[in-house]
């Protein structure tokens, strides 16, 4: 049974930081994507960065320059480094794994709350 926990959620204020981790098991962890989603309330979910196998990545335009995901197969984590942060980036912010050869193997974790306000 593949689980992913997302942890290092909190508030903030506008300027901060905060760093998310994603703990997976019950997987191969080095061989599969992943990624970071956020869903603010109201809105529909987003892709805010992702990372290859081989550590690619890729960020929404909204936070190139701000946000940083890296991965740790090692110790099967998967972090988000998030700096600057603006109130625009309030929302619950989940991490999945999948695999590109079958649909039907995709995990997600059970979110954790970010919250940008003075």
């Amino acid at each position: 049974q593949v689980q992913l926990v997302e942890s290092g959620g909190g508030l903030v204020e506008p300027g901060g930081s905060l760093r998310l981790s994603c703990a997976a098991s019950g997987t191969i962890f080095s061989i599969y994507p992943m990624g970071w989603y956020r869903q603010a309330p109201g809105k529909q979910r987003e892709l805010v960065a992702d990372i290859t196998s081989g550590s690619i990545t890729n960020y929404a335009d909204s936070v190139k320059g701000r946000f940083t995901i890296s991965r740790d197969n090692a110790k099967k984590l998967m972090y988000l480094q998030m700096n600057s942060l603006k109130p625009e980036d309030t929302a619950v912010y989940s991490c999945s794994l999948w695999s590109d050869y079958d649909p039907e193997y995709a995990y997600w974790g059970q979110g954790t709350q970010v919250t940008v306000s003075s």
